[in-house]
């Protein structure tokens, strides 16, 4: 049955493929957001004819106005924009595709409506999981993971009648680009090796999340709040395959893993049909040309980020905002060329050693410690 979507992040890489599986699927675009990219974001308008289009930048959301003046297409900026996408009246699903803190807002918004939110923003859960899934359950929304590993495990649980029966969530990660390597080798490496991800065509942040382990990390906090476990019953697999998404061990020893190729178009799918599954756009895995599939511990000594991520989420309360706030700014500054590879954690444990951690925390006390984390590494 076709749906209504609003769509936040149009314009990067989960974004563009969204719109391919809205297209696909036959869905109706309600509104387009991006940050500063009016060029692209006219051209999908003028594909998809959503009722609101927002820029964040505001000289960017003048220049999309005067580009589509001749529709009557509505042009916002800024986080009023954003939140005006997110609530906006005669839409099913929030699909949220933005980069960092900036989808948080949105994100509870929606869920105040009682919508569905399809969620590509890692930040939102681990920045404030709880709050987050604490509203979706007070408000009747849902929260539908998009990210490959959470929509594996999300799968591999529809057949779980009592969570209880769950003995351990397995997170699988490539390994990115420097598996293998050492801490004096990591010393050495630049941005441009940094970015060559072997399995996965990912925006440039992600992609460096993936080569420091901090997105293995980052997806283990997000793990808790989503599924309500333990950080003792969630491991973490090295499969440089990507072809085993992630897994379900229950307490009969019994594994459920969904497999597939590296193509994103698949979660994001299932997130907008779920509970049910149509044709789609995504690659099919031929089991007759897949390579062998290979397993490995991760190595949290020579990528310390992992580590870290852990370190926040037993501390709880505002650290993972903390780390999260810390390592945005490490990492645009190693794309800027600021700091180095290794450098980034360095930073993100600095600032978790300077900010204090706030338990039980309200939404500005999360806003104050992800702000006070980004002063500590700047």
């Amino acid at each position: 049955m076709p749906k209504t979507i609003s769509l936040l992040g149009s314009t990067g890489s989960i974004g563009r493929q969204s719109l391919e599986v809205i297209e696909a699927l036959g869905h109706t675009v309600t509104a387009l957001t991006a940050n500063r990219n009016a060029e692209l974001l006219e051209a999908q308008c003028r594909k998809f004819y959503p009722r609101l289009a927002v820029c964040m930048d505001t000289d960017a959301a003048k220049t999309l106005k005067i580009k589509l003046s001749d529709t009557d297409i509505t042009v916002a900026s800024g986080m009023e924009g954003l939140m005006e996408a997110a609530t906006l009246e005669d839409t099913d699903i929030l699909l949220t595709a933005v980069m960092g803190m900036v989808g948080l807002r949105p994100t509870l918004a929606a869920l105040e409506t009682g919508r569905r939110v399809a969620l590509a923003n890692k930040e939102t859960l681990v920045c404030a999981g709880d709050l987050v899934m604490d509203t979706a359950r007070r408000c009747g929304g849902e929260v539908i993971p998009v990210d490959s590993e959470h929509s594996a495990i999300f799968q591999s649980l529809q057949g779980c009648r009592d969570r209880g029966e769950v003995k351990r969530l397995i997170l699988t990660a490539s390994g990115g680009p420097f598996f293998g390597k050492k801490k004096e080798e990591l010393e050495r490496v630049t941005l441009q090796d940094a970015l060559k991800h072997p399995n996965w065509s990912m925006g440039a942040k992600i992609t460096v999340d993936s080569a420091t382990m901090m997105n293995k990390g980052l997806e283990v906090i997000e793990a808790m709040r989503l599924y309500a476990m333990p950080l003792e019953k969630i491991s973490v697999v090295i499969h440089r395959e990507s072809i085993i998404h992630s897994l379900v061990e229950y307490c009969d020893n019994a594994i459920l893993a969904q497999l597939g190729t590296a193509d994103m178009r698949l979660p994001i799918q299932y997130a907008l049909t779920w509970p049910d599954r149509t044709p789609g756009p995504a690659a099919p895995l031929d089991l007759l040309t897949c390579p062998n599939l290979t397993f490995a511990p991760p190595d949290e000594e020579n990528f310390p980020c992992l580590a870290l991520a852990k370190q926040a989420a037993k501390a709880g309360g505002t650290a993972t905002a903390i780390l999260n706030g810390a390592n945005e700014i490490a990492v645009a500054h190693f794309l800027a060329g600021k700091l180095g590879f290794m450098d980034i954690p360095r930073k993100v444990e600095r600032a978790m050693n300077r900010v204090s951690v706030l338990q039980n925390p309200t939404l500005e006390d999360i806003l104050a410690a992800d702000e006070a984390a980004r002063q500590a590494v700047s």
